[in-house]
């Protein structure tokens, strides 16, 4: 059995090679050097996951919702009542809520995922609970150290279950009420920012009351005191269930060679830990959209990475992911697809014939 750090360990390198090749490749193809930007860009990192053998292409999609309900819900940082994280869930198994339809347009099947909702067990939707909800990270750890490494664990197998099926293409949500609460004291913590340049007002919470949520997280870094450089004390201390679960969505991605696409605030910050977690997964994330979430480009920013799409929004379950997925698949299509500049006898700008 393969333990948490053996799996770490085995993260692939990106193939150097493979992407000079494809990028010699998209060079030679109909149409000006550079001219199709960034999903060139797209196609040449895609060719340089091991996962994908080399060719840029798109086979099985899935998207991981992870579920969970969060103690600090108690604070007053949320307008929902925790009951709707439930009610959600349920929806997300009848195919009714947002990232439902846009994962369904995009083709890919939607996992929703119980990593700790408080509630009872709900049909259709896979189980993985740790517990009915994490503690409440204003008064301690969301969880502890070994629940953290679990979970990662076990999401790590699924993913690489999946991708033996088939899956090539990974997308990561998640659905908590309060949840940008602990979202935002991780990446205070990882980006060394103070928490009121990072907590917004989440799912519309009236903006009288973020100076409470702003106070909320000091006091649960305060209290936790999380070491920066561990990201499983991060997200273990401050973080949540489903926080823990996304960043284990990406950890197994990155050790199978594939790609995954990162959703929107809650996503940055879980992908922030997993970085802090293992480096190494950096080349296989792909950001999908900017969040219209305070403290998304702080968070980005430190990754280094810049969103495909600005469309405002912020409804968070994996939107951006699923919305993001034809533009990968359109890279893809370029580079297999495109006929070449040699075949049709198109002289370059230098003068030299293709």
């Amino acid at each position: 059995m393969q333990t948490l750090s053996s799996l770490l360990q085995a993260i692939p390198s990106p193939d150097s090679a493979a992407m000079l090749s494809a990028q010699k490749h998209i060079d030679g193809l109909l149409k000006p050097p550079g001219s199709l930007g960034r999903l060139e860009s797209l196609a040449v990192q895609l060719a340089g996951m091991p996962g994908l053998k080399g060719v840029p292409h798109v086979g099985g999609k899935a998207m991981l919702v992870m579920c969970a309900d969060h103690g600090v819900w108690d604070e007053g940082v949320a307008v929902s009542p925790k009951v709707v994280t439930a009610i959600q869930a349920a929806n997300m198994t009848r195919g009714t809520t947002g990232v439902c339809v846009l994962a369904a347009q995009a083709g890919a099947k939607v996992h929703v995922i119980d990593v700790g909702i408080d509630a009872d067990l709900i049909p259709g939707v896979v189980n993985m609970r740790v517990a009915r909800g994490c503690g409440n990270i204003a008064e301690g750890p969301a969880m502890s150290r070994s629940q953290a490494e679990e979970l990662l664990l076990e999401v790590i197998r699924y993913i690489r279950e999946l991708a033996d099926e088939g899956v090539t293409l990974f997308g990561v949500g998640e659905l908590g009420m309060a949840n940008t609460t602990p979202a935002a004291a991780i990446v205070s913590v990882l980006t060394g920012s103070d928490a009121e340049d990072v907590v917004g007002i989440g799912a519309n919470l009236p903006l009288s009351r973020v100076g409470n949520k702003v106070a909320v997280v000091r006091r649960a870094i305060a209290v936790n005191q999380p070491d920066p450089s561990d990201g499983i004390d991060v997200l273990a201390k401050v973080g949540g269930f489903d926080l823990v679960g996304m960043a284990g969505v990406m950890l197994g991605a990155a050790s199978c060679g594939l790609p995954v696409l990162l959703d929107g605030f809650l996503s940055y910050s879980a992908a922030l830990a997993a970085c802090r977690i293992a480096p190494e997964i950096k080349p296989y994330l792909i950001p999908s959209h900017f969040s219209a979430e305070k403290g998304a480009r702080t968070a980005l920013a430190h990754l280094e990475l810049e969103p495909y799409l600005n469309m405002g929004m912020r409804l968070g379950e994996g939107s951006g992911a699923a919305l993001a997925m034809p533009i990968v698949e359109a890279a893809c299509a370029m580079y297999s697809n495109m006929g070449h500049l040699a075949a049709s006898n198109i002289v370059l700008p230098d003068g030299k014939e293709a």
